[in-house]
């Protein structure tokens, strides 16, 4: 059972129950009656100090096994273990005062002596127990061991205060010494109780009402032993009211509940280191023992014998504990190393120690080679199924991947989806050979493919040449090669040569020069026309961004978008385009009033919340009205949409933004989001208009996406018309807009100008024929 399972089952229990609120009033009575006799001086004190300390003794006994009953097995053991104590107690109260009365004045008796070492073993056996104590038993022995020190520490230092002008001859009887030793016992014990109860750890009112039990007691014995040794004791005294007082305590703290503990967080990182005070505390009395040993040597210069056995038990307790620190230290040093150089979730070597073999091996100048291993599609488990699936998953992989690898490499993980293997020469299997198994290592199993959670990996092979100077250069080289086997189509492999090396210092330039592009004013926009098949009046026109760069020319944007998107650049380079597209259309609108212009958004843009205020500050700067504002949205970008993208679509919806799904029918095609995303107009995609005239699928396609368009009171526009052919096609099927080189280019905005001027009710002819089919 866990401490947290303890603390919540200890939360349900009763607080009160009436016998133990009989019982607490009843000892607290009794510890009262008790003070007010012996305060008053009254007749037979003696009697009556010793009577009430062996009822509330018993009664805590009983108040320590009624929390035994109500509390779980870790718990129960602390309380039986604090009842048995109660009852030693209650016992040698009981023998002390039936000793008493037949004429010893203190009887410190050998059975008496037993009885003490027994309370003294069990009570210390309680604290052990508590919930916070050590859980392994060299760490139960270190706390001992740490109370063992200050008592015997202690025992020079109280011969120097108390007992250096009590002469031997009153110390003859070994078990009257023994009986003085008692302050040091009680420091032991709140020593031992003070390590358990640690540091950033609530102690509990249970455990806090026992240290002021402990430490009553301890003040009781101090002034008890204080007094005997100056042969002042009386008994009867109010110093007597002491011990019932501390058995109360007890009987108090049976009536608390214990903290709630969480075994994880204990565990965690995050637990704050011991303070300074805790850990030197059972070293700090050793100083004033040594001081001790000295001052309190005679004339001759000879330590008094009981100092001497003292010192020689205190050097010998001293050795076994700093055994048992550098048994822990060297235990720590190990655990710091798997730390630093194991994966703790696959147990493989991870990044730092896959590292420090690679540089080991380029300095044996063997052959070297990597394998960088990337698993695609990782992060879709991740947000689909969470992270605990993905942890999962990874694990079952790694063992997958290091029996794949065997003894011919060593794998590591050096990132979240990332593994990297280094091959050293003498290897028997070739780093293509490797890569082959670990591609068949990860297929799936037969049943899993059914779960949809199962990645496949893109490789990257990199092999030690004169063009590596450092294990950096080795470990890009594999970077690029893996990147390159994504692009292949991924679940696949490809080695770094020259070619793929200087394909990825032309991307890393051209990403460069694409961050000065939006604020160095190289990209621009051009317009293809969107026309009416019936009328050939240019309804629409989509903005196209172009980049002009200075040393390779006009760019297309299947050139730089995918390296934008790639990048996070594509959200700059969209807002561009959204207020230049809306300023564009301002100076049509007195040419072709109806003409609207639309402007391709990205989907990382789609999730960001500022999308709504870009909008609207592009059309209000523009003096452009909402309804001339179509922003074309692809269906993966649509499909993967949360509730929040939905609920931004309809406020720009609410605005009048009109929203179109390009390339529809290429993607997720799916009844459900057409009813959920607010979409104003349909794009049929290229890929069948192109194929219309020949091919009868394809022209029942774009007829049925028609007829659903209908359906659901959306436009349609047939991209790609090329050919009069596929004009005469989309027209006849019913498509009411049509886009393609069939009506223009993409053209500069002083020729859409023109064409909006010329476009009228004449027909198609007139766009054709109005020069925008010019590049």
């Amino acid at each position: 059972m866990s401490r947290r399972d303890i603390g919540q089952a200890a939360a349900r229990l009763p607080r009160k129950d009436r016998a133990g609120r009989v019982g607490l009033v009843g000892a607290g009575a009794v510890v009262a009656f008790e003070a007010l006799w012996l305060v008053l001086g009254l007749p037979a004190g003696a009697l009556v100090s010793d009577l009430g300390a062996i009822t509330v003794a018993g009664w805590a006994g009983v108040a320590c096994v009624g929390a035994a009953r109500r509390h779980p097995v870790p718990l129960r053991r602390f309380w039986l273990l604090l009842a048995a104590t109660m009852a030693l107690s209650l016992a040698g109260r009981a023998l002390w005062t039936s000793q008493r009365l037949l004429g010893e004045s203190l009887p410190h008796t050998l059975p008496i002596g037993l009885i003490f070492a027994a309370s003294l073993l069990t009570g210390t056996g309680a604290l052990l127990c508590w919930v916070t104590a050590p859980r392994t038993t060299v760490g139960r022995l270190r706390t001992l061991l740490d109370g063992v020190i200050v008592g015997l520490a202690l025992i020079p230092i109280g011969w120097l205060l108390i007992f250096r002008n009590v002469t031997m001859a009153d110390l003859d009887e070994p078990l009257r010494t023994a009986g003085l030793l008692y302050p040091m016992f009680d420091l032991m014990q709140l020593t031992i109780l003070v390590a358990v109860v640690g540091p950033g750890r609530p102690a509990g009112r249970p455990m806090a009402l026992l240290g002021v039990s402990l430490t009553v007691r301890a003040i009781a014995d101090a002034v008890y032993v204080s007094l005997v040794a100056a042969g002042t004791y009386q008994l009867g005294t109010p110093v007597d009211v002491l011990w019932p007082l501390s058995y109360l305590l007890i009987v108090v703290a049976t009536r608390m509940s214990p903290p709630q503990y969480d075994d994880g967080a204990e565990e965690a990182s995050d637990v704050p280191l011991p303070p300074w005070w805790r850990v030197v505390l059972p070293y700090l009395p050793v100083a004033g023992a040594i001081v001790a040993t000295m001052l309190a040597r005679d004339a001759s210069g000879h330590t008094p014998l009981p100092i001497f056995l003292a010192m020689m038990a205190l050097l010998a307790t001293l050795a076994l504990r700093q055994g048992l620190a550098a048994n822990e230290n060297l235990r720590l040093v190990a655990r710091l190393r798997q730390l630093a150089y194991v994966d703790q979730l696959t147990g493989l070597p991870n990044r730092l120690a896959f590292i420090r073999r690679l540089r080991g091996a380029l300095r044996g100048a063997n052959r070297v080679a990597v394998l960088l291993l990337d698993l695609d599609g990782f992060k879709q488990v991740n947000d689909r199924f969470g992270h605990t699936t993905g942890d999962t998953l990874l694990s079952g992989l790694s063992r997958r991947m290091r029996r794949a690898v065997g003894d011919d490499g060593m794998i590591a993980r050096i990132g979240g989806d990332e593994f990297a293997v280094l091959v050293t020469g003498g290897r028997p299997a070739t780093p293509e050979r490797l890569a082959e198994r670990l591609l068949a290592a990860l297929q799936p199993s037969p049943g899993e493919e059914l779960v949809g959670v199962h990645p496949s990996a893109s490789i990257g092979i990199a092999e030690y040449g004169p063009q590596h100077i450092s294990h950096t250069d080795l470990l890009r080289d594999a970077d690029i090669a893996m990147y390159a086997a994504k692009a292949a189509g991924k679940s696949a492999y490809r080695r770094s040569t020259q070619a793929l090396r200087e394909s990825a210092v032309s991307r890393a330039e051209l990403i460069a020069d694409l961050r000065r592009a939006v604020d160095e004013e190289q990209l621009h926009l051009e317009f293809q026309p969107i026309v009416d098949l019936a009328t050939g009046v240019v309804r629409s026109a989509e903005a196209l961004v172009r980049w002009r760069h200075p040393r390779l020319g006009v760019l297309s944007p299947a050139r730089f978008l995918p390296l934008a998107e790639e990048t996070g650049l594509i959200l700059p380079i969209d807002r561009w385009v959204i207020h230049e597209a809306c300023r564009a259309a301002a100076t049509w609108q007195e040419r072709g009033p109806s003409a609207t212009v639309a402007v391709n958004i990205a989907a990382a843009h789609l999730r960001r919340p500022d999308l709504i205020a870009t909008v609207t500050e592009a059309t209000a700067g523009a003096g452009l009205a909402p309804r001339a504002l179509t922003l074309e949205l692809t269906e993966s970008a649509l499909i993967e949409g949360s509730d929040a993208v939905l609920d931004r679509l309809s406020q720009l919806r609410e605005l009048g933004i009109r929203i179109a799904i390009d390339d529809f029918g290429t993607g997720y095609s799916s009844l459900s989001y057409l009813h959920r995303i607010p979409a104003t107009e349909l794009k049929i995609d290229r890929s069948f208009v192109a194929r219309i005239p020949e091919d009868t699928r394809a022209y029942a396609t774009v007829e049925m996406v028609t007829r659903l368009a209908g359906a659901f009171n959306l436009g349609v526009v047939a991209e790609g018309v090329e050919t009069e052919r596929q004009h005469d096609a989309v027209a006849a099927i019913g498509c009411v807009q049509g886009q393609g080189y069939r009506y223009g280019r993409p053209a500069a905005l002083a020729e859409l100008r023109s064409v909006l001027a010329k476009s009228g009710p004449s027909g198609v002819t007139d766009v054709a024929e109005s020069g925008l089919t010019l590049t």
